[in-house]
């Protein structure tokens, strides 16, 4: 019964969608304010609605109702209860379902937290919301349906993806669809912008913590699903420009542009129609990437559906939401008002180099995602774009924007002094030198991009700190002994954003300096081994030293013991690699075995057994690994630490408030 009440609060929600989009919209537009006001109380039934939906479909996982269609095909009885749980969300139905789940969560934030918004732009906001909520409503309800009963039950489920079955895999759609949907807010605050024909300042400053928000959670999903990819699937990489790994890329690009973009709509007044543009095509990014995933256009880990029928849908929702905003867009944007002015030296200009190339590298990869697709489509060749076509065209856009990273913050607004700001940067100079250098010891020079990637990511963390420093430190410097103390005072009275800033432009450098080790640097051995087999690899001898069969709680596993110590030496450590078996999905996954330090990630894998006893091994050293995940963490603690600032809760800035206050009193008189 609780499957018929889901179903039912599904239905409920639909209902409440349709008059949300519609009744608020009207009233915004006469001014009726008790129609305006329905929007947020739509919004927070919405999000109970579904909320009650999704724990019914949970419910089910939790007890093995296999009654439901959908727990039957992606559930087992005897799956552990974390992967039971994960399984809601682990197949196709599912997983529209918390899509959808998470939109109202973003609706429903609005409705109890803007209360500083205006009332006709909150309510417009919420009323397109509302009518992308229809839209997977109906979708769910018609082709994806996750509460189709099944009769007569089986008596056991035929389980989940076994691949799926991972912590990392098991948060990694929470995340990634916290980003995806999280854009909707940005969208939606354009096109009710577009509708009322105004872009400000405190427009712009309500868009960017919901921006930010998205940022962050989507910047945690794709290093979550990197992570899982790094350590799951036994290949020894963490990123391979697979179409769905590019199609959580390519919103994290624009999204970064948008927000961005918005601080100088937000500072300077500037740049209004282009951030318009930019929410726009965030969010279409993101539902590109349901459909790619979802459609059954790609086949992969990630794509659960299979049925022509449920891609034409989501196709046809992708042309009317994509369609429609770029057509009000080409309607309405040219009447927004025009922002101020600004030299192409200044802290303008660099956040608009860093949205331009931002943009080109979105358009690259989107380019080579969609370009084998369309070929395929249109004239049924196949051709092959991968590492090789976007490491080739996405670097060498991407380098600039690093070098700019640190140099524009040191720009002032409107007009500044190029050779002022490179002229304080002289540290970064020595920095990255001195990183290259390093690198040069470290790996004999065996890659000049290696090299040149160290010295970008050395440039980019030193230029990061001077501009910290030149906040915090005081003018006269630490010569007399106040000085210190002054210094935490700034430090503590500067504002969390750019706390936050420094936080994420240091932990994208960290990650650089990871990434271009790892990828650059990689050392790989391939053999066939017996126990007491010795390899040598990056300075360490590993030895298989046992080979056993152990049982998990619904697989079987072959466990290969890897004995490590450095030559000459007794063993200090043991790796254990697994190959584990399903039976009831008849599935094998590799789980690899890392001995992580801070200069990288020593990687052993156990393959098939071959007919004399002997194992197929897979060793890999992965130089700086481990300093990726380091500097993604930064990064999201960067995100969180800005969104704490009460900035981003108070709206619009002070002065907006009393120059509105002055014009009303102005036009009163």
């Amino acid at each position: 019964m609780s499957v018929e009440f889901g179903h039912f609060a599904l239905i409920l929600a639909l209902c409440v969608a349709c008059v949300q989009g519609s009744l608020p919209m009207v009233g915004a537009a006469r001014g009726n304010a008790a129609w305006m006001a329905l929007a947020d109380h739509a919004a927070l039934a919405q999000f109970l609605l579904v909320a009650i939906a999704f724990g019914c479909l949970m419910h089910a996982y939790v007890v093995s109702d296999f009654s439901v269609l959908n727990v039957a095909a992606n559930s087992h009885s005897a799956k552990p209860m974390l992967y039971k749980v994960a399984g809601t969300w682990g197949n196709h139905e599912g997983s529209m379902l918390l899509w959808v789940l998470i939109l109202v969560i973003f609706g429903g934030a609005v409705a109890a937290f803007g209360r500083n918004l205006p009332p006709g732009l909150r309510a417009r906001a919420l009323a397109v919301q509302a009518w992308i909520a229809v839209g997977f409503y109906l979708f769910i309800l018609l082709t994806s349906n996750p509460f189709q009963r099944l009769d007569p039950p089986p008596v056991d489920g035929r389980g989940l993806n076994p691949l799926l079955q991972d912590p990392g895999l098991a948060f990694h759609p929470p995340f990634l669809y916290l980003g995806y949907v999280g854009f909707s807010m940005a969208f939606s605050f354009a096109v009710a912008a577009l509708i009322e024909g105004r872009v400000d300042a405190s427009w712009a400053r309500w868009v960017r913590p919901w921006t930010l928000a998205a940022w962050t959670f989507l910047t945690c999903g794709i290093a979550l699903g990197s992570w899982w990819a790094y350590y799951e699937l036994g290949w020894g990489g963490w990123w391979f420009w697979d179409p769905v790994e590019n199609a959580s890329l390519l919103p994290w690009l624009s999204g970064t542009a948008l927000l961005h973009s918005a601080i100088v709509v937000e500072k300077r007044d500037a740049l209004k129609g282009w951030t318009v543009f930019l929410a726009i095509v965030t969010f279409s990014l993101s539902l590109l990437g349901t459909f790619l995933v979802r459609s059954g256009v790609l086949t992969s880990v990630h794509a659960f559906a299979v049925d022509p029928e449920r891609g034409v849908f989501i196709l046809a929702l992708l042309v009317i939401v994509i369609g429609g905003s770029l057509a009000l867009f080409a309607w309405r944007g040219p009447q927004l008002p025009a922002g101020g002015l600004f030299r192409p030296v200044s802290r303008e200009g660099a956040l608009l180099l860093n949205n331009l190339l931002l943009s080109t590298a979105a358009a690259a990869v989107l380019l080579g995602t969609l370009y084998p697709l369309l070929l395929e489509a249109t004239t049924g060749a196949k051709v092959s774009v991968g590492p090789p076509f976007f490491n080739a065209v996405f670097l060498p856009i991407m380098a600039p924007l690093v070098v700019a990273m640190a140099v524009g913050p040191l720009l002032p607004w409107k007009r500044g002094d190029l050779g002022a700001a490179l002229g304080r940067l002289w540290l970064a100079g020595i920095a990255a030198i001195a990183a290259v250098a390093l690198g040069w010891l470290a790996y004999d020079g065996r890659s000049v991009t290696g090299l040149l990637g160290l010295g970008l990511a050395a440039w980019l963390f030193a230029g990061t700190l001077i501009e910290l420093f030149r906040r915090i430190m005081p003018t006269g410097g630490l010569a007399d002994a106040g000085a210190a103390k002054g210094v935490l005072r700034r430090a503590a009275g500067l504002p969390r954003a750019a706390w936050g800033m420094t936080l994420a432009h240091a932990g994208l450098a960290v990650a650089i300096a990871g990434m271009t080790a790892s990828a650059v640097w990689k050392e790989e051995r391939i053999q066939v081994m017996r126990p007491s087999d010795e390899v040598r690899i990056a300075g360490y001898t590993v030895a298989l030293s046992a080979v056993e069969q152990v049982p998990g709680p619904n697989y079987d596993a072959l466990r290969g013991l890897f004995a490590v110590g450095r030559p000459g030496q007794p063993p200090f450590t043991t790796l254990a690699a697994e190959k584990r078996f399903y039976s009831v999905e008849n599935q094998d996954t590799t789980e690899a075995a890392i001995r992580s330090t801070v200069w990288g990630d020593l990687y052993a894998v156990i393959g098939e057994p071959q007919a004399d006893g002997r194992y197929v091994t897979r060793l890999y050293f992965e130089p700086l690994v481990p300093w990726i995940w380091s500097g993604v963490g930064l990064m999201v603690l960067g995100g969180l630490v800005s969104l704490s600032d009460r900035r981003h809760r108070v709206g619009a800035p002070a002065r907006q408030r009393a120059s509105a206050a002055v014009a009303s009193g102005a036009a009163a008189e």
